[in-house]
């Protein structure tokens, strides 16, 4: 794994125009524009990795354009059927919203749309997409440039086995929360296949031999994010937080780290070492 110089990225390399022609001044946003150009390029394509790669193992399916990379369980399955737009909406913005209706058709429970730009509240609204806020994106240096803080006195271990991944997955159901999966089931978050893919990482805390908290860490184009991270209330305020965070970030040292945080989180976070890039906007189509 490389870590990124974030400062010798280049553009999209387009031809020369002919005489008389207009140059053409790249964006960034085209879509033969590498996903290394900037990294908040770089992260929409690692998030779209990371969806596809709970939705497959799972009996899921995908969707991917030049405008959006969709992955859904077709089951409720909290936050992770999840559309992902990879350029800024344009006039055509309506047909590229048909295109991910059709797809979220025959799926469950809530889709999430997460968009670094912001889209017309009227237009998202009277298609009956609801706006769940614009949580923050956040980055960090590799652990190898800047080193990890002090791990917390608090038992995090390493999922790796399948009884492990059933702890993981309690947490999340539980103290995320997801109530609509309660019931559902070993599987129902993650598959156990998961457990194969050396992209993922999943950590479960404990007290007293009871699973209280969860960090999962995911690495995929070059870089590494902070995918979902649990306390149960009453294990709030323990060090759990930062223990995940640590181990996270040793699990994966040479490589810049991403998250999209809570407000609440946020503060947590930059003491860590992590720098906010801007807020992406969130949506929610229901399908219940």
């Amino acid at each position: 794994m490389t870590s990124i110089d974030v400062s010798s990225t280049s553009p999209g390399t387009l031809p020369d125009p002919a005489p008389g022609e207009e140059e053409h001044l790249s964006t960034g946003w085209e879509p033969d524009v590498p996903p290394e150009d900037t990294l908040v390029r770089r992260y929409l394509w690692h998030w779209a990795a990371y969806c596809d790669g709970y939705a497959l193992p799972g009996g899921g399916v995908t969707h991917r354009t030049d405008a959006f990379a969709a992955a859904d369980l077709r089951r409720p399955s909290g936050y992770f059927n999840s559309v992902t737009l990879l350029c800024p909406p344009g006039q055509d913005f309506g047909g590229v919203l048909d295109e991910v209706e059709a797809f979220a058709e025959g799926g469950r429970g809530e889709l999430l749309l997460w968009s670094p730009w912001l889209l017309s509240q009227e237009q998202m609204s009277a298609r009956g997409w609801q706006l769940y806020g614009h949580p923050p994106l956040l980055a960090r240096p590799p652990a190898s440039l800047v080193p990890a803080p002090a791990a917390p006195d608090v038992d995090i271990r390493r999922v790796t086995t399948t009884e492990e991944l059933v702890h993981w997955e309690q947490v999340a159901v539980e103290g995320y929360p997801m109530p609509e999966l309660a019931g559902a089931g070993p599987g129902a978050v993650a598959d156990p296949s998961l457990l194969r893919d050396p992209r993922f990482g999943f950590w479960v805390g404990y007290e007293d031999g009871h699973p209280v908290s969860l960090g999962t860490s995911f690495v995929d184009h070059g870089i590494g994010s902070f995918a979902l991270g649990v306390t149960r209330p009453e294990a709030r305020r323990r060090g759990h937080w930062l223990g995940h965070a640590v181990a996270r970030l040793e699990h994966t040292p040479d490589v810049w780290m991403t998250g999209v945080f809570s407000d609440f989180s946020r503060p947590g976070a930059e003491k860590v070492g992590f720098v906010p890039l801007l807020r992406l906007s969130l949506w929610a189509l229901p399908r219940w």
